[in-house]
């Protein structure tokens, strides 16, 4: 049994999550859900294969499925795409990590689902979060001090650092195995994402081994 706020906190991120995915048009007459899939990582060739451009992998693998063509905007790479019939947009912000709001200043963060490595889950896992605070995370931080935090997360593992190894020098160094094996199930998590919802995605891909 979860304790008493425990239980309020996760309802409260239920109801958050229900309320991406209604049919409703907004105020000025656009589809209600346009998703912004934002693969968080640092450009440039020696940042490529390191544990924190695990989002940036992700983004690579969806433009790839769907056949998305990388157009450079002045703070980001842009790819539209379209995913069971829901026209997306996927971003890779080139701003380095320290300054990713700055590349989503312009989106509804309700539109937003924002793709990163997180050291809290253990190497390997793909989880689905909506809301929450930046957990140490420079890329989220920005983010949500630009947007506020009430948006969409998928969460890759990457695990805790070794004893003697800083966060900063693990997150930078070359991932694991298990973790570029995640790459694709985190793509399938935003595709289920953009067709079912956040809260039916929870359901599926938040239940552990």
């Amino acid at each position: 049994m979860l304790p008493r706020r425990a239980q309020r906190d996760r309802t409260s991120r239920i109801r958050l999550a229900s309320s991406f995915f209604k049919g409703d048009e907004r105020d000025d007459g656009g589809p209600a859900w346009s998703p912004v899939v934002v693969g968080l990582g640092n450009p440039g060739r020696s940042y490529e294969r390191t544990r924190h451009n695990a989002g940036y992998l992700v983004a690579d693998e969806l433009a790839k499925r769907h056949h998305g063509s990388w157009r450079k905007r002045k703070k980001a790479e842009a790819a539209p795409i379209s995913v069971s019939l829901t026209s997306a947009t996927l971003l890779k912000p080139t701003t380095f990590m320290n300054d990713s709001g700055s590349a989503v200043s312009g989106y509804r963060p309700e539109d937003l689902i924002v793709v990163h490595d997180d050291l809290d889950l253990e190497a390997g896992a793909v989880r689905i979060k909506v809301g929450g605070g930046a957990g140490g995370h420079n890329g989220l931080r920005s983010i949500i001090g630009r947007l506020g935090n009430d948006f969409i997360r998928v969460r890759i593992g990457i695990g805790r650092p070794p004893v003697g190894v800083t966060a900063i020098d693990y997150v930078l160094s070359r991932m694991d195995p298990v973790v570029k094996d995640a790459i694709p199930r985190a793509a399938d998590a935003v595709e289920f994402v953009v067709e079912y919802g956040p809260e039916t995605a929870m359901n599926r891909f938040n239940v552990r081994a």
